[in-house]
């Protein structure tokens, strides 16, 4: 498997340490729910969204001290969501990130509370952190949490979700196929570009318009590629399980398109979005390695 570029390790290293900080600590009350939030956070995962709010700030010129909060927030949403959609009402999951799922290192109504906790914990941070207050107006601060708070609502992530599982067998057209995951996906992903774009003073509307297709084409092409690693990969690699959608017949990519043409979908989004920073500089070349570290997994 391709591995991330060492500036982009560099970061995930990065966003570890910042999580650790901003989680309460496993020692405070109610401990139990305090463990069961770090054990969910930390240690796992690729951080990809954090990944993608560095790596967009960094292609604007934005200081990595004010990414930390907007970085940390997103990824803190990201997963509540993981932790609620493995709960048996949901997608019924034992294994995340290689390790057992939060409800089953603990217990249902403990997962279900860990996700409700990083849900609101995401958004004080972004209201209060102080090293965001130095820099950022408050104005700018209110517009960070409109925008991780839409995306992760029912006009995104929860959204998707809804359709996700109403949609559980049975058949879904290409396009309405694509609405469920622009939202249960692409809409979180898309968040983390745009809240990197608040953080900037110098971002022009085109830049704008751009940095925003180049995310829908990577959120979209990220689900493509889960969907065809559900089927090519294994548990050990994937850190969940694997076939869990084949299973629980869900609609998917290489279900609809075919695997050849679901490859060669993800292969378009990809050529798509590294078009979208033709006009950015060397400063761009990590939301470059992040699209091709997301396709040429499928290599």
């Amino acid at each position: 498997m391709p591995k991330l570029g060492s500036q982009l390790q560099y970061y995930q290293q990065r966003i570890e340490k910042v999580l650790d900080a901003v989680l309460p600590k496993a020692t405070l009350n109610p401990q139990h729910l305090h463990e069961s939030m770090r054990y969910s956070v930390l240690d796992g995962g690729k951080r990809i969204r954090p990944l993608l709010v560095y790596a967009t700030g960094e292609a604007l010129g934005v200081d990595r001290k004010v990414l930390d909060i907007p970085a940390a927030a997103v990824e803190l949403i990201h997963v509540y969501s993981l932790i609620h959609d493995d709960l048996p009402a949901m997608d019924d999951d034992d294994l995340r990130r290689s390790k057992p799922t939060c409800h089953k290192a603990y217990d249902e109504a403990t997962a279900i509370l860990a996700g409700d906790a990083l849900q609101a914990l995401s958004s004080h941070l972004l209201a209060h952190d102080t090293a965001l207050e130095s820099v950022l107006s408050a104005q700018q601060r209110l517009n960070l949490i409109q925008i991780l708070t839409h995306a992760s609502g029912s006009r995104g992530m929860a959204g998707g979700q809804a359709i996700d599982l109403a949609a559980t067998g049975k058949s879904l057209t290409q396009l309405e196929l694509e609405n469920m995951h622009i939202h249960k996906t692409g809409a979180l992903i898309r968040a983390c570009v745009l809240m990197a774009i608040e953080c900037s003073d110098n971002c022009s509307e085109v830049q704008v318009q751009q940095l925003d297709h180049y995310a829908k084409c990577v959120g979209l092409a990220f689900q493509v590629r889960d969907d065809i690693l559900d089927i090519e990969s294994d548990t050990e690699t994937l850190g969940k399980t694997q076939g869990a959608d084949v299973a629980s017949n869900k609609a998917t990519y290489p279900a609809i398109l075919g695997m050849k043409n679901a490859r060669q979908k993800a292969i378009d989004l990809h050529a798509e979005a590294v078009a979208q920073l033709d006009d950015f500089d060397h400063g761009a070349d990590k939301l470059r390695n992040i699209a091709d570290f997301i396709v040429n997994r499928l290599k």
